[in-house]
């Protein structure tokens, strides 16, 4: 089976960076990506439409992106989609859907300066992946993003 995402899209909002214990840093934000306007077979016009996508990366690849990834700044992202279903303590029952990233690239320019392109590009490991804990988990579910 494979479970493969990849969007290139414009970030929704300054990324939230958090540090776990061990110093392990995880930074969410969302993405914007979006399907452009088209006339169909029967001449109607179908408008532009745009997806909203949550993010999530870790380690080193959360570092990356809190040094250099602002609101507006354009990304290439290479992930899997998880589904993840928990029950806090007040006994409400939450989902969230998210891309787990292992790839970042960053596109086009930075913001505010001269548009030469800025290319970062961090991957993360199969195993570093597989350890990461998901958002039920004891110890990321309070946090605030």
């Amino acid at each position: 089976m494979i479970n493969k995402v990849i969007l290139v899209g414009n970030v929704g909002k300054d990324p939230e960076v958090r540090y776990l214990e061990k110093n392990v840093a995880v930074a969410r934000f969302s993405l914007a990506t979006s399907e452009r306007a088209y006339t169909n077979a029967k001449g109607v016009l179908v408008p532009e439409k745009t997806e909203w996508h949550n993010i999530v990366v870790w380690r080193g690849l959360a570092e990356v992106v809190e040094k250099h990834v602002r609101k507006g700044t354009q990304v290439y992202i290479e992930g899997k989609i998880t589904y993840n279903q928990w029950v806090d303590k007040a006994k409400v029952s939450h989902v969230a859907t998210e891309i787990i990233a292992d790839t970042l690239q960053l596109l086009g320019k930075k913001p505010d300066e001269q548009p030469a392109p800025l290319q970062v590009e961090y991957k993360e490991s199969a195993s570093e992946i597989e350890q990461l804990p998901k958002a039920g988990d004891e110890d990321i579910k309070d946090l605030a993003f």
